[in-house]
This record gives C-alpha cells, sequence and structure tokens, in this order.
C-alpha cells in the first residue's frame, strides 16, 4: 500500500536530539528552539516568532493575544480544521462561518463585510493547501473595520503571497510542524508575532505567565507570575528533530513540488476533458505543495474513486467535513450568508499521496491508477 503520508525524515535527526541530551538542555528554549526561530524569522522576514508545542496552540496563543471577550464574533471558513474554531472558542469567542471560494478552496474575501456586525474583532484566514487567501482583500477590510487578522498558515509553511511569506501579513500567523506537514516535529508549531506590543505578552502566555524570557536576557533579576499563561513550549527533543529539516528546507520543498508537478501533468488532460478539477494556483501565489487534491464530480464518484484506489493499493483521503454542519459547529457558532459551496465542494475533494521522498515508482502507481478510474 502506498500511504498517504509519511512524515518526513533526513538522517541527522537524531544526531541532533543527543545533542542536545548531551547539552542537558531538553525541556525547550534551548539551542535548537532558538535555531528554528532565527531561521524562520529571517527566511520569512519575521519579526519574531516562537516555537509552540502544535499549530493548536499557537492558534491558542493568538486568540488570546487577540483580546477576545465573550459575545466577541470572529468570521473564519467553515471550510477548515477543528482547531480553527477551537481556539476562538477557547478565548470565548462566537463563530461566524462564511462560505469559499471553489476555485481556492479558501474563505471567499468578497463574503467578508456581508458577515461584519458590530460585535467582530477578527478576521482568521485560512490558506488551505499552502496556498494563500486574497490577503490584500482581506486587509483592507479589516483595517477599515478596525479588525484583526489571524493567519492560520499551518499548511502554508515556505509559501508565498505577492511575495511575503504567508504568517507575516495579518497582524499574528500560526504555522504547525505536526506529523502531516511538509516540515515536522511531531507535534509542534509556530506563532509569528508581526506587531511590536504582541511579542513580550507572546513570551509570558508562552511561559506559564511568568516573565522568564526576560529573566533569561538579563533584563530582570528574577522572574515571577505577571500575567495569564500556559505551558505553550515545547521540548528541546522536538526542536531539534525540526532543526534538521529546515537546514534542507529547499531541498524537501522541491522534491514535493516534482510531484505535484508530475500529478498535476497526467491529470490536465482529464481536467481538460471535464472529468476532473484540478487545484487553481492564483498568480500572486507561490504554494509549497503541501497537497495535491482533484475533484471528482460528486459525492457518490468520490466514494467510489477511493474504493478504487485502495484495491490498486493507493491510500486517498478526502478532508474536512464543514465545520458548520459538525454538532460542535452548531452550538459555538453560524454561518453567515448562502452555503454555495463550502458543502457541495468538500463533498467532490480527494487527496493523492503526497510527502517526501515519494518515489518516482510509486508516484507512477498513483498516477495509473487515477487514470485507469477515469478510463
Amino acid at each position: 500500500m502506498i500511504n498517504f503520508n509519511i512524515a518526513p525524515f533526513i538522517g541527522t535527526e537524531l544526531n541532533y536530539i543527543k545533542q542536545a541530551v548531551d547539552n542537558k538542555k531538553i525541556c525547550g528554549d534551548g539551542e535548537f528552539t532558538k535555531r528554528c526561530d532565527a531561521w524562520m524569522e529571517q527566511r520569512f522576514g519575521a519579526k519574531k516568532i516562537l516555537l509552540t508545542t502544535s499549530g493548536s496552540t499557537a492558534l491558542d496563543m493568538a486568540a488570546l493575544l487577540c483580546g477576545l471577550k465573550p459575545g466577541d464574533e470572529v468570521i473564519l471558513p467553515s471550510f477548515t480544521f477543528s482547531s480553527t474554531a477551537n481556539s476562538f472558542v477557547l478565548a470565548g469567542a462566537k463563530l461566524v462561518f462564511v462560505d469559499i471560494r471553489p476555485d481556492t478552496m479558501n474563505i471567499d474575501e468578497t463574503k467578508i463585510e456581508a458577515a461584519i456586525t458590530d460585535r467582530t474583532k477578527v478576521i482568521c484566514a485560512m490558506h488551505y493547501a499552502g496556498v494563500a487567501c486574497e490577503m490584500d482583500t482581506i486587509m483592507d477590510i479589516a483595517r477599515r473595520h478596525n479588525l484583526l487578522v489571524v493567519e492560520d498558515a499551518a499548511q502554508g509553511v515556505m509559501s508565498t503571497y505577492k511575495g511575503r511569506a504567508l504568517g507575516t501579513i495579518g497582524d499574528i500567523g500560526c504555522y504547525s510542524f505536526h506529523e502531516t506537514k511538509n516540515y515536522s516535529m511531531g507535534e509542534g508549531g509556530a506563532i509569528v508575532l508581526n506587531r511590536e506590543e504582541d511579542i513580550e505578552k507572546a513570551e509570558i502566555l508562552r511561559e506559564k505567565g511568568t516573565n522568564r524570557a526576560k529573566f533569561f536576557r538579563g533584563q530582570v533579576d528574577k522572574y515571577t507570575w505577571v500575567d495569564f499563561g500556559d505551558s505553550f513550549l515545547p521540548s528541546e527533543l522536538n526542536a531539534a528533530y525540526l532543526w534538521a529539516q529546515l537546514e534542507v528546507a529547499d531541498e524537501i520543498n522541491n522534491d514535493r513540488l516534482a510531484t505535484w508537478n508530475a500529478y498535476y501533468k497526467a491529470f490536465a488532460p482529464l481536467a481538460a476533458a471535464g472529468k476532473i478539477e484540478l487545484p487553481t494556483i492564483p498568480d500572486t501565489c507561490v504554494h509549497n505543495a503541501h497537497m495535491f487534491y482533484l475533484k471528482c464530480k460528486d459525492l457518490d464518484e468520490r466514494t467510489r474513486f477511493i474504493a478504487h484506489m485502495r484495491e490498486r493499493g493507493v491510500a486517498c483521503v478526502f478532508h474536512y467535513v464543514p465545520l458548520h454542519s459538525a454538532p460542535a459547529g452548531k452550538k459555538f457558532g453560524r454561518f453567515a450568508g448562502e452555503d454555495r459551496y463550502t458543502t457541495s465542494e468538500s463533498d467532490r475533494l480527494v487527496r493523492l499521496p503526497m510527502y517526501y521522498h515519494l518515489t518516482a515508482e510509486d508516484r507512477q502507481t498513483v498516477i495509473d491508477a487515477v487514470l485507469a478510474f477515469y478510463a
């Protein structure tokens, strides 16, 4: 069976983990954590980036830094993972879901303004498949209505919008380094702080409400509990694992893009014949080959397609069940406007195997199985 995903592994991870152990510093914010933070800040042009225990906790921090109060509203797409919504629920906000664009599967920026009320405080832009939302429009709406923008760039590490790294465009950005992502530390993430006033607050929030970060920089003579916080700091062992991959980030990116481009080229004739739809990459975007999906005619065809692929030894999966139709979505939020595309497009979408070092032979097996289904 060709797996849908295999976590990236370079070969130097274990050496770096051993170094962390030998350094007698495994609890976090050691040498490898600092290397990862600094690499991302420099590569992505970010003001400040801090590793976290997961992409979910990066979003938790973002929601808390937005200063949300019970009754406040957050606008977000329904086609996203539960973590995107959970973080704002944790902060006490009401969720307001809006429809997606069928081309990119991202939030439809033209539907946001109609969903704004006097209780709206945040717009959350989730960059699906590492392809950017229409950020200029979203930022313009946010600034005109005095709203904050949180970028859920969990899938967008190494992707850009008009030359700017995803996560660095809004007020706060969030990355994920889960084992299903392009770069992994098992469980992990990072928060991207684009406002100067959030940096010290985030350090305190991440370190259990203490000013420990300032203490270790020698800015205070002792550290103490100064505000609400939690434990969002990952183990140094996880950071050591991630560092091995950031060192060869371009190699991983190019490897994945080679698979993505091979799929696209192979299936372009099917799309031209109207049998499937392929991903759309707007001219303003550079993507990271986080995933390759195609869209079947309908739910029934997708079900038969997945079964066919499994018979051929290929694991394929669909993706999110729209949050507004889930029990928790109904409990914590509402859908604003018409669900024209969210449900219908999610019913058609299926993802193909995509991971670092997917062999040319396995890639061809996937391609042949898809072509056989539509022959």
